[in-house]
């Protein structure tokens, strides 16, 4: 490995890593760099982090440093504070047994050689000595990063069986580094798909969300799908395979063609969210259960975005996704079919809906779902114009009248209030009033004593 300071890549927290290792060193223990780090500065790329092992036990390490967090030192791995940097330093082990596809019942300390043994995938098994500028490859990681092959070390179904997170894990390394998966870890993979579910929620959730906001994210999508483990995280998205949908709108396919053709339209050169990618994933997944055929032959799926939103919800749930991130992208289902009629809304509810703070999500599912499908986008360009339109003044200013005005004029307080209300705001947005005086004006003949329409 070439030293970063002459290929750019080098940063603070590179040096704040080296200077842990240096120490290390100085202190007669052996440290290395481990795992991605190496595995992403042999391809050239920018690590995100670096982690250290080494053969300091966790007292020792924590004896070296003035500032560190024992986080697993059961494990053997020290949290060290260097330079702004946080850094795992991990004492080279080996695995005892693993009962719960999950984690070691015990580990005993080791050398580098075993630690590598026991890692997940070759490209994960190199360490890499800073001050000697050396790669230690004890598994034939270099070889299959240089194939751009992703290997489990050693036998693949004892890799899985160990964690079986790594069955999804494997998807994601393949799809991020576009690397093939190396044909008896794939095998494994496919014959063990079903035993994701003895994995926990979140962590699946955390696998998920990290296959599908990278810009790999497609071709992630296509190996969950191949190795069967899509039909087992999210089988209300398997379900669409072989749902019908009319023609002269759908030119491309059942809903499952739909929905991965929206994915691939998804930008990949900047930060996607978790509710737009997750609302692309589900937002037809109410088609399945609504599918129906009028008397006229024509494909129908009345109300699919409700059952489909309250079915999001459920898969959201499930998966442990925090509670905002589930009532945002339940907000781009359940509204996603009412950007049909923005040409024939009210000025009033184009605001509101402008408003919300989900729009540019929900603006982006209906890009690409219009584009994977008829590719009209004249509703997309024509909110876009709106936006420019009432870019000068705030979407939903203040309100000119409140419940006290109300109040005043002796109204008393109840489910008529909101209407009242509602209707005064509409009003607002819609231009009809140039000031207060002008809505109080409203308010009172409206409401007013002498007012049919007034109400207690």
């Amino acid at each position: 490995m070439n030293d970063t300071r002459d290929n750019g890549l080098n940063t603070s927290m590179e040096l704040a890593a080296r200077n842990i290792v240096a120490r290390l060193h100085a202190a007669g223990f052996q440290a290395l760099f481990a795992g991605g780090c190496v595995r992403d500065k042999l391809r050239g790329v920018p690590p995100k982090d670096f982690d250290i092992a080494t053969d300091a036990r966790p007292e020792q390490v924590q004896a070296l440093f003035k500032r560190t967090v024992a986080v697993g030192a059961h494990f053997g791995v020290v949290v060290v504070l260097e330079g702004g940097w946080q850094f795992e330093v991990a004492t080279f082990r080996a695995d005892g047994a693993y009962l719960d596809g999950r984690r070691p019942e015990s580990v005993r300390f080791t050398t580098a050689r075993e630690d590598a043994e026991r890692r997940d995938f070759t490209v994960n098994g190199l360490f890499y000595d800073p001050l000697r500028e050396e790669t230690l490859d004890y598994v034939g990681g270099r070889a299959d990063l240089e194939k751009k092959i992703l290997r489990a070390i050693g036998e693949p179904a004892a890799r899985f069986a160990e964690d079986k997170l790594r069955l999804l894990r494997a998807v994601r390394f393949a799809a991020a580094l576009e690397f093939e998966i190396e044909a008896k870890t794939w095998e494994a993979v496919r014959a063990m798909a079903a035993q994701i579910t003895s994995v926990s929620a979140e962590r699946i959730r955390d696998e998920l969300v990290k296959i599908f906001t990278a810009p790999t994210r497609l071709r992630g999508f296509d190996l969950l799908d191949a190795s069967g483990l899509l039909r087992v995280v999210l089988p209300e998205l398997d379900a669409c395979k072989g749902c019908a949908q009319p023609p002269q709108f759908h030119p491309e396919g059942d809903v499952f063609v739909h929905t991965r053709l929206m994915l691939s339209l998804l930008p990949t050169v900047q930060t996607v969210s978790v509710p737009l990618v997750f609302s692309v994933l589900l937002h037809d997944i109410g088609k399945p259960p609504t599918f129906a055929v009028d008397p006229t032959g024509r494909i129908r799926f009345n109300g699919h975005e409700h059952v489909g939103a309250r079915m999001t919800e459920r898969v959201l749930e499930r998966l442990r996704f925090s509670r905002a991130e589930i009532d945002a992208t339940v907000v781009a289902v359940e509204q996603h079919m009412a950007f049909k009629d923005v040409p024939h809304m009210r000025v009033a509810t184009l605001k509101r809906m402008l408003a919300r703070p989900t729009i540019e999500d929900e603006m982006e599912l209906h890009r690409v779902d219009c584009a994977g499908s008829h590719g009209m986008l004249d509703n997309y360009e024509f909110l876009r114009a709106k936006q420019e339109e009432f870019a000068n003044a705030p979407l939903i200013p203040k309100p000119f009248i409140n419940g006290r005005d109300l109040i005043a004029l002796g109204l008393r307080p109840g489910p008529v209030f909101s209407e009242i209300l509602d209707a005064a705001q509409t009003r607002q947005l819609e231009g009809a009033f140039a000031d207060r005086d002008a809505a109080l004006a409203w308010l009172c003949a409206a409401y007013g004593a002498d007012s049919e329409k007034k109400r207690g």
